[in-house]
């Protein structure tokens, strides 16, 4: 062996432990990030009758379906016909009936949980539950026409 190709080795007999963390030693202020959570702390949406279609509960979380896009189409899934029924209770509990253009699109496992997270965190809705179902099935007759024009099918 040459002296370029020798390792040094150096023996520690004993190195000393990292300070543990404490809870007194942790910052006193916290800065809150942007995220889901700034629905549920915002004000609830004013109207008469909030879970009905027309009221102010149900436009709010059509609107928050509205900025939910499918990845493989340029168009949002409200618009796209992928939501076939939203029902909101007057005490906040919104329900969404939805289904996927296949039953093997590739976000068939993650869409109905990003859905419910969006929808959950509209200002006024307590909780939110998804329901895909495959019966009917999609097909491009259900798309709005804005995603039929945006698609170039008008």
């Amino acid at each position: 062996m040459n002296e370029e190709s020798r390792i040094a080795v150096e023996v520690v007999e004993s190195v000393e432990a990292p300070p543990k963390a404490r809870v007194e030693s942790a910052p006193q202020t916290f800065e809150r990030k942007r995220d889901y959570l700034e629905g549920f702390l915002a004000q609830k949406p004013q109207g008469d009758t909030p879970g009905e279609p027309g009221g102010a509960l149900y436009e709010a979380v059509v609107e928050a379906l509205k900025d939910i896009y499918d990845p493989e189409i340029p168009v949002n899934i409200y618009d796209l016909g992928l939501i076939y029924g939203v029902d909101v209770t007057g005490e906040g509990h919104a329900v969404v009936t939805m289904t996927l253009t296949t039953p093997n699109c590739p976000v068939a496992e993650s869409m109905p949980m990003e859905v419910e997270l969006r929808v959950g965190a509209v200002p006024g809705v307590g909780s939110s539950e998804v329901n895909l179902v495959w019966d009917p099935p999609w097909d491009p007759q259900k798309m709005s026409d804005d995603a039929k024009l945006e698609l170039g099918m008008l």
